[in-house]
């Protein structure tokens, strides 16, 4: 709003800055994922975040609205280094007995960012301006960046996981684009799609096809987002105890999930049953993602997991822009009953390309298990 009335610009506008973030960031993650396997994730991530910190707080200077949108640009930027940055430095530097936890509070805490940063932008806003709200935001990554490169020594880098030589052939050919990284990608895309259609339309969905009040569905959709961010800590948690099943683990809380939007979706129930199912239904959905994450981490090979992270986490933008739209059609046809029940369908979807990267997976190696050792 304070953009909107500062630079005259529409709404549309307004939407486009998101989009160029976001955008730039999907676009860029894959790239920056060879440079992190190339140069190391630590360099890259102090770098980004540097950047980012910055184009944000450059935002408080700017006197048109086009310099917006080149800073946001340039935050998408900063912002494409940390899927592949932190998951690389993740994975080698957290024990494998504790990769679910670290994993967990990665997202939880990225979550809880999010969560807070809109009403504490909007007080500082109301207290000191919309220009000193946004310089004072930026300026507080800058000790953050100094911090995490003043303890980089605590950090280890997967770069060299491979040694040069023999082979370097296999190093420099990279894994993605085969039959199994493309489910996982798509594993991480229809996820993302049926999240961001439940979180955009839940409100109305329950309005229009369920009867719910206005308050009733809010509280249904504040059920189901706390309830997928709690999830990802009690998945996180459990996932270090299952001695590698995380497909099983993760198969069992898809169909779980999408089994409770199925039946708000079908079936007229009461509004306090519609809002337990819902808020189950958003702590299976979060507790399935660490494993989700540790089954991709899995399957990339040596000195590869920054782009390997990059490709497939760049479904999650892709998704989160593409349900919206068509379940806004769906609604204005007079079919929001079926908005649940599709997202449900798109969340099986996933499950069926998750399932077919790990078992192809788990088929290969069991083959290359028993062929006979090379002397």
């Amino acid at each position: 709003m304070a953009w909107h009335d500062a630079f005259n610009v529409s709404y549309a506008g307004l939407g486009l800055s998101v989009a160029l973030m976001s955008g730039t960031t999907a676009v860029l993650q894959t790239p920056v994922g060879f440079l992190v396997d190339r140069y190391g994730a630590k360099p890259l991530l102090i770098g980004g975040a540097l950047l980012m910190s910055l184009a944000m707080a450059a935002m408080a200077t700017a006197t048109s609205f086009w310099q917006i949108l080149l800073l946001t640009t340039l935050a998408g930027v900063g912002n494409s280094v940390f899927h592949p940055a932190d998951y690389a430095i993740l994975s080698s530097s957290i024990a494998r007995e504790r990769i679910g936890r670290s994993f967990a509070i990665h997202h939880f805490s990225g979550h809880l960012g999010f969560a807070v940063a809109p009403p504490v932008v909007a007080v500082l806003a109301l207290a000191m301006g919309w220009r000193s709200a946004v310089l004072l935001i930026g300026l507080l990554g800058v000790p953050v960046v100094a911090a995490i490169a003043l303890q980089s020594r605590i950090l280890t880098d997967q770069t060299g996981a491979q040694p040069h030589g023999a082979g370097e052939g296999t190093v420099r050919r990279p894994a993605l684009f085969t039959r199994r990284m493309v489910l996982f990608f798509g594993f991480f895309m229809f996820g993302s799609m049926a999240q961001s259609g439940i979180q955009s339309w839940l409100i109305t969905v329950l309005q229009t096809a369920n009867a719910m009040s206005l308050e009733a569905a809010s509280s249904a959709l504040t059920g189901y987002v706390a309830g997928s961010t709690a999830g990802v800590l009690f998945g996180g948690w459990l996932s270090d105890r299952l001695n590698n099943r995380h497909l099983l683990f993760t198969s069992v809380l898809i169909i779980v999930s999408a089994t409770l939007m199925l039946t708000i979706g079908l079936i007229s129930m009461p509004d306090m049953t519609v809002l337990a199912l819902i808020t189950v239904a958003g702590i299976a959905f979060g507790a399935s993602r660490v494993s989700r994450d540790i089954m991709v981490k899995d399957a990339a090979p040596p000195g590869q997991i920054g782009k390997v992270f990059g490709f497939v986490s760049a479904g999650l933008p892709l998704g989160q822009a593409l349900t919206p739209v068509p379940f806004g059609f769906l609604i204005d046809w007079g079919h929001a009953d079926l908005v649940l029940i599709v997202a449900a369908g798109i969340l099986l979807l996933s499950l069926l390309c998750g399932s077919g990267a790990s078992i192809r997976d788990a088929s290969r190696v069991s083959r290359a298990s028993k062929l006979p050792a090379q002397d």
